[in-house]
């Protein structure tokens, strides 16, 4: 009798393992966001606000250990599910680039308008968005050069800058 209440979890698991090993989604305990470490407000609210240096492999890896596996790779980008708060705003999602751009870039995508979330910021920080244009969603940018934009109808703030040059060889 115990042999056959074996079987059907030997069965789910042998499946579940190759459900991962042919790269299909899992649902489940797998899918859902971690909670952030103590230095995700200090480590990710710094580099998106221009503050800290962007290291996209020290941030990749950061982020791997935080939080997991990205759950897409898309826009030269590595995404990851998060269940964290900066500036009093929900964060769900922080990315990272990959190497396939010229830029290195770091940014988190927060639960509220742009409108909502600048002066969050400004009471947190002490650093000041300006339009950057006169569009309906205008692009916000601070003096570091962070932005603030739509992305859907949440707000994405992130810091861009170009990769620096490699050390010079030295023979």
């Amino acid at each position: 009798m115990r042999a056959r209440r074996s079987l059907p979890h030997a069965w789910r698991a042998a499946a579940l393992l190759a459900l991962l090993a042919a790269g299909w989604p899992v649902s489940g305990a797998l899918a859902q966001p971690k909670p952030p470490p103590s230095t995700f407000g200090q480590v990710v609210g710094n580099a998106v606000l221009c503050i800290d240096q962007i290291d996209n492999k020290a941030f990749y890896a950061y982020l791997l250990t935080a939080f997991g596996p990205a759950y897409k790779h898309e826009g030269g980008a590595y995404w990851f599910r998060t269940d964290a708060t900066l500036w009093g705003a929900p964060i769900t999602d922080v990315i990272v680039s990959d190497d396939t751009s010229p830029l290195v870039f770091m940014g988190v995508v927060a639960d509220t308008t742009p409108e909502k979330l600048e002066p969050a910021i400004r009471s947190a920080s002490g650093l000041r968005f300006n339009a950057l244009d006169a569009s309906a969603f205008p692009v916000r940018g601070s003096v570091p050069g962070s932005k603030i934009v739509y992305f859907r109808s949440k707000a994405k703030v992130y810091c861009a800058k170009y990769k620096p040059l490699p050390p010079a060889q030295t023979r």
